[in-house]
């Protein structure tokens, strides 16, 4: 076996042997064992002799430089952690004085003349030269570029920085250039032997790049080892990199076995470490070509001219690379074309775009580029274009996505004004001085400096978007905190960040491993979401915010319910168990991950502490926003701070799919800035786990962002890369800053993954293969951090793997004691109906001094105000009204709300145009035509008491959904206020079906939540045509169960005022929906007296016939009651009187649900001849009460006379929309009610 000029290392560990066998590793023991006789001092020949044929033996492919523990103690390699992390206090290094060689030389020490034997490695070396001397070489030189090589790398070193350390150097590029040239000029890879005493031309089967490596003898003296990295022409960039420095670390460590030092096929050397220019090194036998790269440095020529000059002449540094090759086999013109390919190389787009890609940089490499003249538009000008480019759109160049995975369909915007080329600039710019007008606190900076803070601040791991906003200063203060760049976390914060990744990993590893085959729709791939909530947190908790309130979809929810609001992992585990948790018992229950809680967050790195809750929220997504916002507002109301006194920031989580794709996002973003709807900012945190169940983006949205909606509305948005925790908590320190700073919305786009389906079985690959590859084979963002900061050297193994089994084992001990403990059964389901206490001897009346003083209220105007000419009759007319009765149903409403807020309570009363009424019948607010000063004369009486209660009345926006879930929420925030929700129309309140089917009619039974919100839902049959005169009131009635909520339709302004208070004054915690008149409004029929208000106590919830209870007809001729509800009684009453019909009663059903039998029966039981109950609606049969009283009358009331349905027929359509008909329909069904 040859080992060429390693020769003299083998003989040297050979004498060291047969000294001490133990003192070389055990692949040398059996090789100087198995090849070496007893006799032979000499293992040359014996050495050489044994396996000749062994040269050709395959080589193994080269293997990552890292390695296991196990896998450094076999075979020498380096172990894959970091040295411990070390603070220093920055020093300054004491300035030198410059040596001068003339110094060297006046010290140097003649040396001993005489003559020397060689021996030991001089005398191999002399041996090796002299075989050498039969080599005919010949030698081409090249001078190459090298600032593109300069550039290139900078990036790739300063992206290594960032991420898991380590650097690669400019003999790894050069090095695998020339790997690539031999592929493309095989000849440069053969050698020259004698077979049979003939000349032969061997051609391998691989590249097999031997490395000359400079290594230190135990004497002091230097000698040179030349290793081989095998199979190069298979090896990717990394891969090269990583086997060359594998090479060298087990070279200097001494661990090099037989086969790294056999089949070299061609050598790199590098004299240029030491200065020299180029060198004709001496070729080896059984190469063909040993390649030797010189110095980088600019031309002689321009050695003394300064960097300014350099720069200005565009003069960049030279390498020079030499090729001494074999001349028997290899011509001049060959080595000199493998040059110039090797010089190409270097300049190639796609040279550097394949180094780029497998180190990882998400960038476009530097490209190559004749100097352009400074001519046209002024270069000055180019670079302060190029900035606001970067400002603009650089967050398209930003490394956001974690599994760098294309979409189909989904194409990047066109952005060459981010190429310095667009701009004509190059980089023979890079180090010329330009104005870039303060950018980064400069006047003056280099292109080089320009690009790298523009790359810093827009093109990392965050790409934010801002330029859009229109304030001035809220673009400057996010442009300075940007462009400022992103802080380096102490070693602290590191490993805190770090152990909230390890609670988030392991909570959802340990569900995976406890509870298999259980849903939890697990946070896996978007753990970072965990540490970035803690962040936002932790900076609302430093800047004094009293409370953060949470809603979120189902994904990731338990995790954020241990790791953030802190629910005790024992009543997690309990419902894996099946266990109800006991404040719903009674109730229907639900799912675990719908599920709310409270906590308290305390400051880790300062004095903080802050309330969080998360809200409870149905699987119907984004449902929850705005009542996370209307119950933050509740919250702020109580605090009543003023206009700075936001203190309770709402957080919400999206899904990138839902936000995209749910009408209730863009409703809700838009209440921001509405006076009655401003909570001071929201934070949104779009989980963009770029897939919605099993839909592509392509097929989800037509934005390239999921988060551009949110431009529409000023909000600044940050995408950020989910594998990168450190950005991750700088977006959500910043964006809570922003937040308290502007009181707007903000964005943050968390770019993830789903590790697994929609669900814990299901199966993603069917539907995204592609992306499933990706993800199936990338490594979890906890362990790409803990590797990131071990290598680094941030962080040792052993304080990673501490933190990871602490919060393993806290939670195994958990769920040992559940699991021990005695397993509960869950309570029956009993329902609802008797967990609060019902209103019973309720007083809702108010004495005439308080009816007065609210009528004054009206007139009682501020100074200078004057009331619209239309409006100040009504308000007047009001004041009398107080005083002499016939008060209608607008005043009757304002009554009930005044004397509420003149007893302390806060009441909210909105929806779209309640102010002054759909129908103009409430003049809530009036305002001075002239001035357009609003007048609020309730609230004026409220704040007159002193009592602390405020009447506030707000017009929405055009929304349904988003407007009434905020109204629950804001019940939910302040239990004790009267809030009311008013619809245009009634059936308008279709927009929001799943806030009444979701939170309205089941949150108690769900959640045990309960709330007292009031619907006012305008309905009734004027001709106004099917989408104005119905409420759908079949709808609400089928949802009814258990006294869930209370359904009424007045027919009376009084019984109305009296409902608003009992429902408001009683501790019976449950909404309340009123289905308001439109014609009755102004019916001079429809009005109350003020004893009405006064002397009755109490909301009747059926109101027997007038004419017959108080004497004046004879009810034993009754023989046909009409039961009916709202504003259809006064059509009734109105007929009967023209036909005087003495044989008919008229009972008003005032309340719908709960049924109230006992009052009915009452009332059934005064007419003993009765045999027949006419139910008479306006609404069509299959709709309206009917379908729900034709069922629970029977049930409640089996003694009660024959019950029969009047009303029009049953149909698809709510009403005719021709008048004409109506006044047809209308006719008959009156008829026919009297028949």
């Amino acid at each position: 076996m040859s080992f060429g000029q390693n020769e003299w290392l083998v003989d040297e560990m050979f004498q060291q042997f047969k000294k001490d066998p133990q003192s070389v590793d055990q692949e040398w023991r059996d090789y100087f064992t198995k090849n070496a006789s007893a006799t032979d001092a000499s293992p040359g020949n014996s050495i050489k002799s044994s396996a000749r044929g062994a040269a050709q033996d395959a080589a193994p492919m080269a293997k990552r430089a890292a390695a296991t523990e196990a896998e450094a103690k076999e075979t020498g390699r380096r172990p894959s952690k970091g040295p411990e992390p070390t603070r220093t206090p920055n020093k300054k290094i004491p300035q030198q004085a410059k040596k001068s060689p003339m110094d060297k030389a006046d010290n140097a020490e003649s040396p001993e003349s005489g003559e020397t034997a060689l021996r030991g490695v001089a005398k191999a070396i002399a041996k090796n030269m002299d075989i050498s001397l039969e080599v005919p070489t010949a030698t081409s030189v090249r001078d190459m570029p090298a600032r593109l090589m300069f550039e290139n790398r900078t990036l790739v070193n300063d992206q290594l920085k960032r991420t898991r350390g380590g650097k690669i150097s400019f003999t790894h590029i050069l090095g695998y250039a020339m790997v690539k040239a031999v592929m493309i000029h095989p000849d440069m890879n053969n050698s020259y032997a004698i077979v049979d005493k003939k000349p032969t031309l061997v051609t391998p089967e691989n590249i097999n790049l031997g490395l000359a490596i400079d290594m230190q003898n135990k004497d002091g003296s230097r000698s040179l080892v030349v290793a081989a990295i095998r199979e190069c022409e298979k090896l990717t960039f990394k891969q090269f990199v990583d086997a060359y420095e594998d090479i060298v670390v087990r070279a200097r460590d001494g661990k090099l076995t037989a086969k790294d030092f056999q089949g070299v096929t061609i050598s790199l050397t590098n004299p240029g470490g030491i200065g020299t220019r180029h060198s004709v090194p001496r070729l080896t036998k059984g190469q063909g070509a040993i390649i030797g790269v010189g110095s980088m440095d600019y031309p002689a020529e321009f050695a003394g001219a300064s960097p300014d000059r350099l720069a200005d002449l565009g003069v960049g540094k030279l390498v020079t690379i030499t090729s001494t090759y074999d001349h028997r086999i290899i011509q001049g013109a060959e080595s000199g074309e493998f040059l110039r390919t090797m010089s190409n190389l270097l300049v190639d787009d796609k040279f550097w775009d394949h180094i780029f890609d497998v180190m990882g940089v998400p960038y476009t490499p530097v490209r190559w580029a004749q100097d352009i003249p400074n001519v046209g538009i002024d270069k000055n000008t180019r670079v302060m274009r190029l900035i606001e480019a970067y400002r603009q759109r650089g967050h398209l160049l930003a490394d956001i996505d974690p599994l760098h995975f294309d979409h189909p369909n989904i194409i990047t915007p066109d952005h060459r004004d981010l190429d310095i080329a667009t701009h004509g600039l190059s980089l023979w710019d890079y180090d010329r001085t330009f104005n870039v007008g303060g950018f980064g606190g400069k006047e003056q900076m280099t292109l080089r400096e320009v690009l790298g803070r523009l790359r810093n601040a827009y093109c990392l791991k965050v790409g934010s978007e801002y330029t859009h906003i229109l304030d001035a200063d809220e673009r400057e203060w996010l442009q300075d905190r940007i462009e400022g760049g992103q802080p380096r976390p102490t070693h602290a914060e590191q490993k805190y960040i770090l152990q909230k990744l390890n609670a988030a990993e392991a909570f959802e590893n340990f569900l995976q491993t406890k509870y298999i085959g259980q849903k939890r729709f697990s946070l896996e791939g978007a753990e970072s979401l965990i540490p970035l909530m803690d962040s936002a947190i932790d900076t609302a908790a430093g800047q004094g915010l009293d409370e953060v309130v949470i809603g979120m979809p189902h994904r990731g929810r338990l995790n954020v319910l241990a790791n953030i609001v802190g629910k005790p992992l024992s009543q997690i585990f309990t419902e894996f168990e099946g266990n109800m948790d006991p404040a719903q018992a009674g109730g229907s229950g639900d799912v675990k991950y719908h599920l709310g809680t409270q906590g308290r967050h305390i400051q880790m790195f300062g004095d903080g502490e802050i309330d969080v809750s998360l809200t409870a929220n149905p699987s119907h997504l984004e449902a929850v926003n705005p009542v996370v916002v209307g119950l933050a507002r509740a919250t702020q109301d109580i605090l009543n701070l003023g206009d700075d006194g936001y203190t309770v920031m709402p957080m919400l989580l999206h899904g990138d799919a839902a936000f995209a794709g749910l009408g209730v996002v863009q409703e809700t973003l838009n209440l921001m800035a509405l006076r009655g709807y401003k909570v001071g900012g929201t934070v949104h945190i779009v989980v963009n786990n770029q897939i919605g169940f099993t839909t592509s983006p392509d097929s989800s949205r037509s934005s390239y962002y999921a988060t551009d909606l949110a431009k529409a509305y000023g909000c600044p948005v940050f995408h950020v890369n989910g594998d990168d925790p450190e950005a991750v908590v700088w977006v959500g320190q910043l964006a809570v800053e922003y937040r308290n700073r502007f009181g707007k919305d903000v964005v943050i786009d968390l770019v993830c993954y789903r590790k697994r389906g929609h669900n814990e079985a299901d199966d993603p690959s069917m539907t995204q293969p592609q992306m499933y590859e990706v993800i199936d084979s990338k490594e979890g963002v906890r362990a790409a951090y803990t590797e990131d900061l071990i290598g680094r050297g941030d962080l040792s193994e052993e304080e990673a793997e501490a933190a990871r089994r602490d919060f393993h084992d806290q939670m195994e001990a958990v769920f040992n004691e559940v699991r021990a403990a005695e397993k509960g059964t869950p309570a029956d389901q009993s329902g609802i109906t008797g967990s609060q206490p019902l209103p019973h001897g309720l007083d809702t009346s108010i004495d005439k001094v308080t009816m007065q003083s609210i009528g004054q209220a009206h007139i009682d105007v501020p100074e200078g105000f004057e009331a619209h000419p239309r409006v100040a009759p009504v308000a007047k007319k009001r004041a009398e009204m107080s005083k002499e009765g016939g008060i209608d149903w607008g005043f009757a409403e304002l009554l009930a709300f005044g004397s509420l807020a003149g007893e302390g309570r806060t009441v909210r009363l909105a929806g779209e145009d309640v102010q002054r009424g759909t129908f103009t019948q409430r003049h809530a607010v009036m305002i001075d035509p002239k001035t357009a000063q609003e007048y609020n004369p309730i609230d004026a009486y409220a704040n007159a008491q002193g009592n602390g209660g405020r009447f506030m009345v707000y017009n929405s926006a055009l929304t349904e959904f988003a407007a009434m879930g905020y109204e629950y929420g804001y019940t939910l925030g302040n239990p004790d206020a009267v809030v009311a929700w008013e619809a245009q129309f009634g059936d308008f309140a279709n927009g929001a079906q799943t806030i009444i089917d979701q939170y309205i009619s089941s949150g108690e039974a769900k959640w045990g939540q309960t709330s007292k919100l009031i619907l006012l839902l305008p309905h009734g049959y004027e001709g106004q045509g099917p989408d104005h005169s119905s409420a759908r009131i079949e709808r609400f009635l089928q949802l009814c169960a258990e006294g869930s909520y209370t359904v009424a339709q007045p027919s009376d302004p009084a019984n109305y005022f009296h409902l608003i208070r009992r429902h408001a004054l009683s501790d019976l915690h449950r909404p309340l929906v009123v289905f308001t008149p439109k014609s009755m409004l102004r019916n001079k029929a429809a009005v109350s007296p003020v004893e009405a208000f006064t002397e009755q106590t109490k909301f009747k919830s059926v109101i027997n016939d007038q004419y017959f209870e108080s004497g004046e007809g004879d009810a034993e001729k009754v023989k046909t009651i009409l039961l009916v509800s709202g504003k259809l009684y006064w059509e009734l009453e109105k007929k009967r009187q023209k036909d005087k019909r003495d044989d008919v009663a008229l009972v008003r059903l005032e309340m719908l649900h709960p049924v109230p039998f006992n009052r009915l029966r009452e009332a059934f039981e005064m007419y003993p001849n009765a045999d027949e109950v006419r139910f008479v609606q306006d609404e069509p049969a299959n709709q309206g009460p009917w379908p729900f009283l034709a069922l629970q009358l029977p049930e409640y009331l089996p003694d009660m006379p024959k019950l029969t349905r009047v009303s029009r027929r049953a149909q698809s359509s709510t009403a005719t929309g021709v008048a004409k008909v109506h006044a047809v329909e209308q006719k008959a069904l009156l008829e026919e009610a009297f028949k």
